[in-house]
């Protein structure tokens, strides 16, 4: 079942879970599971890794997880992996849009929710010249307005009770014709790389194409259904090896973690660091690539 044709504007969306918000969350992580994946969610004993997703965001809680995903906390975390290098330029943190002095930023700059998702979190801004300045402090105005007791939609405990705030950070040029800024997520087990994600072309006409390889930079016959197949081939990098490298020691504290990394003629540069990868509702094709992720993900020593 996809809800999201059923209920077509995201806002609308919002609201009706802000309306379920006294719902228990582990009665409302069934209810999403089964509308999202049309599936009965497995709790007791969880084998795909869309179900161990959700008992670990149910059951699971390490106060570090919070630290990192905030954008910009999650930078002194990267900085005491010894990792300072691979942070991207910071031009500033702000509680809110009139603490911004746009004179001072250069042409080209990327605002970000720091505990923001998805595209409504971040605002791209290539050319100062042309920004729209109001629509874009409307939209920010948004973001450090969240309420602060109001539980996430997913029942992501990581994101609640926490005051958003505004990152800005240097914009990494890309070759749009060459796939624009290719995006490596790895998905790494108790500190080792297992799969990863390799997105690209999320800047020609807002398309973003997405692909899945092994840990040997094998592309792999499966697919997110919710995503266009990656059709370019992207070459392996030729820092892959130290991308690996950086995303296991970031991860090396969490039963299961997504660390994502950029590469820029061999720089590695820092993207975020998420526990839950599409909040658990994620449907592969072919569908035993759930399986093959969950024993990936192992539970037993912390149930």
């Amino acid at each position: 079942m996809d809800y999201k044709k059923l209920i077509r504007k995201r806002k609308t969306r919002i609201r009706i879970l802000q309306i379920l918000n006294s719902i228990p969350d582990e009665i409302m992580v069934k209810i999403q599971y089964y509308l999202k994946t049309g599936r009965k969610l497995d709790l007791s004993d969880p084998k795909r890794f869309t179900e161990k997703l959700q008992w670990y965001k149910l059951f699971y809680r390490d106060s570090l997880m919070e630290m990192c995903v905030d954008k910009y906390e999650v930078r002194k975390y990267v900085e005491k992996c010894e990792l300072k290098n691979i942070l991207n330029d910071l031009y500033g943190i702000y509680n809110t849009p009139e603490e911004i002095d746009f004179d001072r930023l250069p042409d080209s700059f990327v605002l970000k929710d720091t505990l923001g998702g998805g595209g409504n979190s971040i605002i791209l801004v290539r050319d100062k010249k042309s920004l729209d300045k109001k629509k874009i402090i409307k939209q920010m105005w948004k973001w450090v307005n969240e309420p602060t007791n109001k539980k996430h939609p997913g029942r992501e405990w990581v994101y609640e009770g926490k005051k958003h705030r505004i990152i800005i950070e240097k914009y990494i040029d890309s070759n749009v014709w060459e796939g624009g800024l290719v995006d490596y997520k790895f998905f790494c087990f108790n500190g080792k790389a297992e799969y990863l994600y390799v997105i690209s072309d999320r800047e020609v006409m807002g398309k973003v194409e997405l692909g899945i390889y092994d840990a040997a930079y094998r592309k792999q016959s499966v697919q997110r259904k919710d995503e266009k197949p990656l059709m370019r081939n992207i070459k392996k990098p030729r820092n892959y090896n130290e991308l690996k490298n950086v995303a296991e020691i970031l991860a090396q504290p969490f039963p299961e973690a997504r660390i994502d990394l950029y590469d820029t003629d061999g720089k590695i540069i820092f993207g975020e660091i998420t526990f839950f990868d599409g909040s658990g509702y994620v449907v592969f094709e072919p569908d035993d690539f759930d399986y093959i992720l969950g024993e990936k993900f192992d539970l037993t020593n912390i149930k």
